[in-house]
């Protein structure tokens, strides 16, 4: 079964496009431990720490999250001036 058999109807089939999706609708910042959590429920679940880091990464060069760093660590938002 692939990614895009598992995805369901209307949502984003690439896991970056389901990262980001997820992200929206999170009422706070996410770190990089909760996106991690985020993928753990997605139809990408074995996507490790890694990945998740690489996506965050690519999804803050788009223009699509905005990074900011904290005493927590990484925090990352969506930007609200930059739509799809």
């Amino acid at each position: 079964m692939t990614a895009s058999n598992t995805a369901r109807a209307g949502a984003p089939e690439s896991r970056r496009g389901w990262l980001l999706a997820a992200i929206q609708r999170q009422a706070q910042p996410v770190t990089t431990a909760q996106a991690a959590r985020l993928y753990a429920a997605s139809p990408w679940p074995s996507s490790g720490r890694n990945t998740t880091r690489k996506d965050l990464r690519s999804l803050v060069a788009r223009g699509d999250l905005a990074a900011t760093d904290t005493a927590r660590g990484r925090t990352y938002t969506p930007r609200k001036d930059h739509a799809r």
